[in-house]
């Protein structure tokens, strides 16, 4: 994939923030314990990494064979962005704990001005503003003017720790761009042993019916598996600084799902929500969709 153009890789990574949109759902409909289900998700995404080089002829080992510093990035970025989500989420009010997680895209925007090569333009910050101005209102339309209380400290702490380890891990990918796609494969089957050993720590059994354990292997073959391999691609040959404004679709998707799921309704707070997300996503991604402006 050393040839893919840089739109094509753009395209790409937008693939996982489809995908990530249905995260919401299918885990209302599994209600697993969450280092069960990264356990469980993560299995299956190492799965389709090895399915992948077995139908190519290619070694199963070679994905493994990581640098340490890339073995640490992997896992600082997929094990730890989940634990920290999920501490927030039982620590904190989940309306508020989101809307601090959901600061990612905003800080990939604005990290990848420090990366080599890359600058900041106007249409950059005007679109992660207006998508942060739309996140905030699906987000926190919930949260109302109950505020942060003194004991949920830690959790809102956790959110903003997940939003800053996402961030910095997909700009970080970038730096390694020499690690191929593959690698994310070794990645997924730590995170799964990692989280496989949090759980018999920490959670009970879990038991779930069939429409339960199906939404659970549907997490690990989309939004918690194929999601990260898209994710990588477009982070390494992508329009970073877009893809960071893009994100922003995540939640106003995922919202939109829950209500067509029957989780919640339609309002005017959401139209001009998805307004602002999809015209922000649009804006800061204007030099990709319409060429490179000169100035």
């Amino acid at each position: 994939m050393s040839g893919i153009s840089l739109r094509a890789a753009t395209l790409i990574g937008a693939g996982a923030i489809a995908l990530w949109s249905s995260l919401a759902v299918l885990t209302a409909i599994a209600a697993p314990p969450p280092f069960f289900a990264c356990a469980v998700a993560f299995s299956i995404a190492a799965g389709l990494g090895i399915a992948k080089c077995l139908w190519r002829g290619e070694s199963i080992v070679a994905p493994f064979r990581q640098r340490p510093q890339v073995w640490a990035i992997g896992l600082y970025g997929l094990f730890g962005y989940h634990a920290a989500y999920f501490a927030a989420l039982a620590l904190a009010p989940p309306v508020e704990a989101n809307l601090l997680n959901y600061l990612w895209p905003l800080l990939i925007v604005l990290f990848a001005g420090l990366l080599p090569g890359e600058r900041l333009r106007w249409f950059h910050l005007a679109g992660a503003a207006l998508g942060l101005a739309g996140c905030v209102l699906v987000v926190g339309a919930g949260a109302g003017a109950a505020g942060f209380e003194t004991s949920q400290l830690w959790g809102y702490g956790f959110a903003f720790a997940a939003a800053i380890i996402w961030s910095s891990y997909s700009v970080l990918s970038r730096r390694f761009g020499d690690v191929p796609t593959d690698a994310v494969t070794a990645f997924c089957a730590g995170t799964a042993a990692l989280a496989a050993i949090c759980h018999v720590i920490f959670e009970n059994a879990y038991t779930g019916t069939a429409a339960q354990w199906a939404a659970l292997i549907g997490m690990g073959f989309g939004p918690v598996g194929l999601a990260f391999y898209l994710w990588d691609v477009g982070m390494k040959k992508g329009d970073i600084k877009a893809l960071g404004a893009a994100s922003y679709l995540t939640p106003i998707l995922s919202t939109g799902l829950l209500v067509i799921a029957g989780g919640g309704h339609a309002t005017l707070t959401l139209a001009i929500a998805c307004a602002l997300v999809v015209g922000g996503a649009v804006l800061a991604s204007k030099d990709v969709l319409f060429g490179r402006a000169r100035d």
